[in-house]
């Protein structure tokens, strides 16, 4: 019983200190969103400046409600990149 309890403790110590060790790790320019371009369009969620709308875009949806088949190079054609 008690070689139990000693290997349960020693677990989660491990474990515990594993955990501990990736928050304090964090650092603020990884937050999700933090990634801003010139235009301060987010790429992480998608978004990519679009000159002839004059906003952030997801390409695919623009590409939808622009009737334009969703590929990079008609993205840019679009937007006139």
């Amino acid at each position: 019983m008690k070689v139990i309890s000693i290997a349960a403790f020693t677990l989660a110590m491990l474990l515990g200190g594993c955990s501990s060790q990736n928050s304090a790790d964090a650092d603020s320019t990884n937050i999700v969103g933090s990634d801003r371009d010139a235009h301060d369009c987010i790429g992480s969620a998608g978004y990519s400046w679009c000159a002839r709308t004059a906003q952030c875009e997801r390409p695919w949806e623009l590409a939808k409600k622009s009737g334009f088949e969703n590929t990079p190079g008609n993205f840019a054609k679009y937007c006139g990149e």
